[in-house]
């Protein structure tokens, strides 16, 4: 069953919220930072604090709807989202991860968030490849530099780790973390023992509480940090008034496939 709740996000929730406690599971969906912070109270008290069986879809994220400006920008959701309690909060890279991603959820309890892109992004996983909420999926093998990423961005990280190899030599693995929480820890642990020179995190995201914030902190409670450089490739904290396509704003924000390598190649010690 459908039903338009219509120019109203802080109702949709609570909409949702009751309809969970009644025994069924809704799904949220609408442009992220209309289904997030517009509604952020109605997601800590009707979803998270009834640990209620809702799932928030977010569209369009990051810097999908670039040439709309900052109040379509959705550059502080999963940070905003991780302060609160109960929430899960994925970030899947391809509709691959999604759809694997959406059938393990119908059988979960308690509340998700999940951001997507717009539309049309490519496939980065293979269709053999079985993706879990929680889990890590590779998407390309390396064995000099680990780059951990979550959402469609991450197309950008295989472009540029196919130059980095062809013109530098510079082998880079490409994972995709599906989402923040929960995180993969036991992948992270078995990535420490491997001889990477360096950790890249990647999100179409601002550095407060989304990867960078989860992936730094993690390290520093494992005691890593002394053991390899750590890169957290972002947005920047300030709002973006640059109007353009999505692919224009990664440009000049440095963090689309040539500003990764720029990036990388600016502190690479052999």
């Amino acid at each position: 069953r459908f039903i338009n709740c219509g120019i109203a996000e802080a109702n949709m929730m609570s909409m949702a919220a009751g309809l969970a406690l009644t025994g069924l599971k809704p799904f949220v969906y609408t442009i992220t930072p209309f289904t997030t912070t517009r509604c952020l109270e109605q997601i800590k008290i009707g979803a998270a604090y009834h640990d209620a069986d809702i799932t928030i879809i977010g569209t369009g994220s990051g810097l999908s709807y670039a040439e709309l400006g900052p109040t379509h920008h959705s550059l502080e959701d999963m940070g905003i989202i991780n302060c609160i309690p109960n929430m899960r909060i994925l970030a899947p890279c391809d509709s691959i991860e999604l759809k694997c991603q959406l059938n393990e959820i119908i059988s979960m309890k308690g509340p998700t968030y999940i951001r997507i892109g717009k539309k049309g992004e490519p496939n980065l996983l293979n269709q053999e490849d079985m993706s879990k909420v929680g889990y890590a999926n590779i998407l390309r093998e390396g064995n000099d530099i680990l780059l951990l990423g979550v959402g469609p961005i991450l197309k950008e990280a295989l472009d540029a780790a196919e130059s980095l190899k062809n013109i530098n030599g510079i082998d880079m693995c490409v994972v995709s973390l599906g989402g923040i929480s929960p995180l993969d820890s036991n992948f992270l642990e078995e990535m420490k023992k491997k001889s990477f020179k360096q950790w890249i995190t990647l999100e179409e995201h601002g550095i407060n509480g989304g990867l960078a914030t989860m992936i730094n902190n993690w390290l520093i409670q494992s005691g890593s940090l002394k053991d390899f450089q750590v890169q957290n490739i972002c947005t920047p904290n300030h709002f973006i008034h640059n109007l353009g396509n999505q692919a224009y704003l990664r440009k000049i924000l440095k963090i689309d496939s040539d500003g990764i390598i720029e990036r990388i190649r600016n502190k690479w010690q052999k």
